[in-house]
């Protein structure tokens, strides 16, 4: 059989993977200049001086560099070795050179540090503006930068063991190397609460700690046990729950001992999760575990729900900084896709979807700032009130809508939104892991109802708040009486506490979309979700809003 020749047609010849109508990457951008949201937060919430360093630090987590750590801390998981190749015990888990980039980048800017070693007005806002710009790069390595920061509060209990620990661990700087706290110069904290028996119910643990004696004004102790779940188990010391002889009680576990030798502390193995895999989380046991009291016996809960509070507001930024970089994705493909003979961000319906997501970004934000800037204010007892529901109603909130909103950014996308070349994936994956964390959804309901029913004037601080927004908007102002008439029906309220709590949210974030004062926002915000049924998918916004404005603010292009 003969075949003709070769065809000369040049267009016969051309090249069959020449790439049309995809993407860029979305690299190279300053991530906090671009963010409307973001910039506007953070002046109205008193941090208008730190807007030029987070400038700065926008154009570095925007890089493709920072973006390349990102990937390379989630592609190359942790490792974990039990022992040397002598046999002996290490307990070591390697994590890759992007992840300590990360980490390092992080701890030097304070992330860890800032509002405790410079408290101003503001500094917690600034603060949370940083972990929102890190956060979008990666996931995993906030864990212990969150851990160490709220550990903070914990350690004050404690004035004799603060004095040893505090100056490292607010010091800005990294040290990850394997070696006691006191050769370092840079600690982090982690956090061990969580039992296989028990979960959330840390009341039901079964780690014991007995009194070994008492050193320079601390009291000694050591733990038998273990902890289902402790993440980022290289961390130089953990914060943990035991049953001493006057009840649950915290105590501080370094992983080295004071001598210099190992503390009994073995990890089992690391777990295999589905999301935020550039973090180690294991389990361990405690075998005659050295460690000191943090407060009083017995009053350990009360201890570290001083570190847990602060964990759940960093769930807040995390999710609502996974929101944003859901959007920021979908809005830049949009842009430059196009589909059926015009770009996508040009056509009715992808715009719907596009601002849709936009506004849940504008309202996660407003409520995770505005407790920042009640953070700010420690002495104010309005504020401390409205951060004693805002912490649970808004970790409740903001992490249970951001797996939808991921999953709705990676369908903009399409096909390439699956692929684990795109954060999107990363997104998808990583985002019920909040929702989980620091106590559930159920949790955070039933703590909201706790703290209404202890303190009346818990709800008065945050009806106060709430009529800063009212008058203007008769959606609103109907959705807060109904509100009222909720929380005023005591009848099975544990069995309806996620229906009163979605309305807390919901509610809070428009009266502080309102008070913001950008109308486009407040108005398709209370359109969508207290004017018409808040059960809908993403992309079911009403007619007549200003669609294009909405869009401009999450435009990662936009500076």
């Amino acid at each position: 059989m003969s075949l003709p020749p070769p065809s000369t047609d040049p267009d016969a010849s051309a090249n069959p993977y020449q790439v049309l109508n995809q993407t860029p990457p979305l690299s190279d951008f300053n991530a906090f200049t671009c963010d409307a949201a973001l910039t506007d937060g953070v002046a109205r919430c008193g941090a208008a001086w730190a807007l030029p360093q987070l400038a700065e630090y926008g154009k570095r987590t925007g890089s493709a560099e920072v973006t390349r750590w990102g990937f390379e801390a989630n592609e190359f998981k942790p490792r974990f070795a039990s022992h040397d190749r002598y046999g002996r015990r290490i307990d070591l888990v390697e994590y890759h050179e992007s992840y300590h980039r990360l980490m390092s980048m992080a701890m030097t800017a304070g992330i860890h540090s800032a509002p405790w070693v410079t408290p101003r007005a503001g500094a917690h806002v600034a603060r949370a503006a940083l972990v929102y710009l890190q956060a979008q790069v990666d996931a995993g390595h906030g864990c212990p930068l969150t851990m160490t920061f709220a550990a903070v509060p914990a350690l004050n209990v404690a004035p004799e063991l603060g004095r040893e620990w505090l100056p490292k661990i607010l010091a800005n700087g990294y040290d990850p190397r394997n070696v006691p706290h006191t050769q370092k110069t840079a600690l982090t904290i982690g956090m061990g609460m969580t039992e296989k028996q028990g979960g959330s119910d840390v009341r039901a643990n079964t780690t014991t700690a007995r009194s070994i004696g008492w050193d320079a004004g601390l009291d000694l102790y050591e733990l038998v046990g273990h902890k289902w779940f402790t993440s980022a188990p290289m961390c130089d010391a953990f914060l943990m729950l035991a049953q001493a002889p006057g009840g649950l009680s915290c105590f501080l576990v370094p992983r080295w001992r004071p001598d210099g030798h190992k503390n009994g502390i073995e990890v089992q193995r690391l777990k295999n999760k589905m999301g935020n895999v550039s973090n180690a989380s294991s389990e361990i046991e405690l075998r005659n575990a050295f460690g000191w009291r943090v407060g009083d016996e017995g009053r350990g809960v009360r201890t570290i729900m001083e570190m847990v509070a602060m964990t759940r507001f960093d769930c807040m930024l995390g999710s609502a900084a996974s929101q944003r970089q859901g959007v920021a994705q979908a809005i830049h493909h949009a842009t430059h896709r196009r589909a059926f003979g015009e770009a996508l961000v040009r056509q009715p319906l992808m715009r719907n979807v596009l601002a849709d997501l936009q506004l849940e970004v504008e309202g996660s934000l407003a409520i995770a700032l505005r407790m920042a800037r009640a953070l700010d204010r420690p002495g104010d007892d309005r504020e401390r009130l409205l951060l004693r529901i805002g912490l649970p109603v808004g970790k409740y909130w903001i992490c249970k809508r951001s797996p939808q909103h991921a999953y709705e950014a990676m369908e903009c996308l399409g096909g390439n939104g699956v692929i684990e070349d795109f954060i999107t994936a990363r997104l998808y994956r990583d985002a019920p892991i909040n929702a989980i964390w620091e106590g559930s959804g159920n949790v955070q309901a039933l703590d909201v109802l706790r703290a209404l029913s202890k303190n009346p004037d818990v709800l008065e601080a945050w009806f106060a708040e709430l009529d800063k927004g009212l008058g203007d908007d008769a959606a609103l102002d109907d959705a807060v009486a109904r509100l009222k008439s909720g929380l005023a029906d005591t009848d099975d309220a544990q069995y309806r506490a996620r229906e009163l709590v979605d309305q807390l949210a919901l509610t809070m974030q428009a009266s502080l979309l309102v008070q913001a004062g950008n109308a486009a926002v407040a108005d398709a915000f209370i359109a969508s979700r207290l004017a018409t049924r808040n059960d809908r998918n993403y992309g079911s916004l009403p007619r007549r809003l200003d669609i294009d404005a909405i869009i401009a603010r999450g435009d990662p292009r936009q500076a």
